[in-house]
């Protein structure tokens, strides 16, 4: 692409939608993002980055311009399995992705290399296998890099909000075999044993557990394949702050008298306050777009918990489109609230100029389901 600029130094809304477009035109499932990382490695370069992929196949973009303050915007290159055709209609952009969660990180491609005032170094990333219960990618960034002094990670919070915080994720595995027998045997089957661990998992938490309320935990039965002899049940329970898994994790055993519960990923839920120096500067910056911010929590989970339980930093989550879309069949961005997303980010990153900010504060704010479904 030949990059264009408009006379502030911003990329030029035609070529802002050339690069989504183009990154929607590469395929890029979970374990499947090198072609895209190798084409942003590119476009980054080419924008004035220093880019390069790194060993799990993150691709991490600098840009510096100065001994100021680091600012690191973190988004994913992989999406759900699942093809859409790329198209334009009616000042949409159609593919997968587009939403969740190649717009955001679009987006602050296009914000960041605009931003030829921001007086310290600006790192942009793209990394592997948010959509996995690993989240490789976000685990090899928190390992290899030093916390910056602020963050914002990308996911699609509609361009007038802010995320604060998500809530946390525990996985469960269940596997239990039992010998085979007649169905007429009063003796427990295996496909009877899973359904219990279901049910007592269930009462545990007890009759407020929902996925709609940010401050109570809600579960998902996620996967069973059951007969009488052998059964595997995945269990997802999302948890707020303070949640004490392993308390839950001991009880769900003690109530299990077969079979075996293993914990294969847990991550705690994170919360940011309202007056903390990043969502004060993406408010801003929406404020200055003649909207008036909205700041939410989402009950599902994101790249921030994984950054969030070892980085002690301003941080929160942004990112143009809507995500009621994410991995829907017809998922699309309006391409109007993309370039809005480019401003919001651009005007934020001049905020963010004079970090650090005033400490974060704990206020309510709204729920939302949705965001990243990890």
């Amino acid at each position: 692409m030949n990059w264009a600029f408009t006379s502030s130094g911003d990329v030029t809304e035609t070529c802002a939608a050339g690069l989504l477009r183009g990154m929607l035109e590469i395929p890029s499932p979970s374990y499947q993002e090198r072609a895209l990382a190798g084409f942003l490695a590119g476009t980054m370069a080419d924008l004035g980055f220093r880019a390069h992929i790194d060993g799990v196949g993150n691709v991490v973009g600098v840009i510096e311009r100065g001994e100021g303050p680091t600012l690191m915007l973190l988004g994913h290159l992989d999406t759900v399995p699942g093809r859409i055709p790329v198209r334009s209609e009616g000042g949409k952009l159609y593919g997968r992705g587009a939403v969740d969660a190649k717009g955001p990180l679009a987006a602050m491609i296009c914000a960041a290399a605009g931003a030829a005032h921001f007086p310290g170094r600006i790192v942009v990333i793209g990394v592997v296998e948010e959509e996995t219960p690993g989240s490789r990618g976000a685990m090899a960034i928190r390992a290899t890099h030093d916390p910056p002094d602020a963050l914002i990670v990308g996911e699609p919070s509609g361009w007038s909000s802010v995320v604060l915080g998500y809530k946390g994720k525990l996985d469960l595995r269940y596997t239990v075999a039992c010998p085979a027998t007649h169905p007429s045997n009063p003796a427990p089957k295996a496909s009877e044993l899973a359904v219990s661990a279901w049910a007592a998992l269930v009462d545990l938490l007890g009759p407020d557990a929902s996925h709609a309320v940010f401050a109570q935990p809600g579960a998902t039965l996620c996967q069973l394949n059951a007969d009488q002899t052998t059964a595997t049940a995945d269990f997802s329970v999302r948890t707020p702050p303070g949640f004490d898994v392993e308390a839950l994790v001991d009880d769900l055993r003690d109530r299990l008298p077969f079979g075996t519960l293993d914990v294969l990923n847990s991550v705690a839920a994170c919360r940011e306050g309202r007056s903390g120096p990043v969502v004060r500067a993406l408010s801003s910056g929406i404020r200055q777009l003649h909207a008036q911010p909205r700041l939410v929590v989402k009950t599902a989970t994101s790249d921030m918990n994984t950054l969030a339980e070892v980085w002690n930093v301003p941080m929160a989550t942004y990112g143009p489109g809507d995500s009621r879309l994410d991995h829907a069949d017809d998922e699309h961005i309006v391409l109007s609230d993309y370039l809005r997303g480019i401003d919001v980010l651009s005007l934020a990153i001049g905020e963010l100029a004079d970090l650090p900010g005033a400490p974060n504060g704990r206020e309510t704010v709204a729920a939302l389901p949705g965001g990243s479904r990890r």
